[in-house]
């Protein structure tokens, strides 16, 4: 594979594996902060990071009128919507098998991708996709195939997986017309006015635990820095190189990065299921590219 055309594709894993750790990040802040607050706060230092790295590049871009409101939709949809889902989930649900419920996008994002912007879908697509899902189903149970996590939290997280199906999409059109900084940054900075009157109305009441802040500081900077920052720059590149379908079959590689965090950071179990399913994961990973490589090798 060409350098060119690798560097789309490691940008993309990257991203995945700091993605992987930003669950074990947000349940450690979760101890102190509520999921909103910690969002609204992760976000705000991310826009601040970003605006600066811009002005500091001389990278920054003038938005078009008619663009505006394809950020506020993206944005509402990720961070808002997305954020809400996910976190709310992750209260109830350990972090292996939310970052396993959130690899289901891949299965959901190439039929989205096929009908709003055209982008192919082959057959080996489909398989590889169909074989990730199994293993992440697999991860969801015990060996007496007993369902190991709450029903709330799973419609939360899987809430999470149709918005960012519909975000991925609208995120293909804007990383088409500007850079990753300025998509990531603009949209990170129309998410905090969604949060804002979300966490004023529903957890203006525990805004006294924000102190101490040394409390939830090292892993509220690795979610702002990294998770809301770096990855996103490195993911909204893959998705301009690679388009939809294809960036987002990396999102199957998120369970098997979060199942390490989560064993060495937070001391999770991880049982001979959920090891089962991450192989299978691996497995549907790889039938999903076999098409792309093909393709480059002739």
């Amino acid at each position: 594979m060409k350098k060119d055309k690798l560097l789309p594709h490691l940008t993309a894993l990257v991203a995945m594996i700091i993605w992987g750790g930003s669950y074990v990040w947000s349940t450690q802040v979760f101890q102190y902060l509520r999921p909103g607050t910690t969002i609204l706060l992760r976000l705000i230092l991310s826009s601040v990071l970003l605006f600066l790295v811009m002005v500091i590049m001389k990278k920054r871009e003038r938005i078009e009128r008619g663009d505006i409101r394809w950020f506020f939709v993206a944005a509402f949809f990720e961070p808002f919507l997305y954020f809400i889902g996910e976190s709310y989930g992750l209260l109830r649900v350990s972090p292996t098998i939310c970052s396993a419920i959130v690899a289901t996008i891949p299965l959901f994002a190439p039929i989205a991708a096929f009908f709003m912007l055209k982008e192919r879908i082959s057959a080996m697509n489909i398989i590889g996709l169909i074989v990730s899902f199994l293993g992440v189903i697999l991860m969801l149970f015990n060996k007496n195939m007993e369902l190991t996590a709450s029903t709330t939290g799973l419609l939360f997280i899987f809430m999470a997986v149709v918005v960012a199906v519909f975000y991925s999409v609208i995120l293909k059109k804007l990383a088409d017309r500007y850079s990753a900084l300025t998509v990531v940054c603009t949209v990170n900075s129309i998410g905090i006015l969604y949060f804002i009157p979300f966490v004023l109305v529903f957890e203006f009441s525990t805004l006294d635990s924000l102190l101490p802040v040394s409390n939830y500081l090292v892993p509220l900077l690795l979610l702002a820095v990294l998770a809301s920052s770096l990855s996103y720059v490195l993911y909204t590149y893959s998705v301009s190189q690679l388009g939809v379908a294809r960036s987002n079959v990396y999102t199957n590689t998120i369970p098997i990065f979060t199942a390490g965090f989560s064993y060495f950071l937070i001391h999770e179990e991880i049982t001979w299921m959920k090891m089962a399913g991450i192989a299978v994961v691996i497995v549907g990973l790889i039938l999903s590219q076999v098409n792309s490589k093909l393709k480059t090798a002739n």
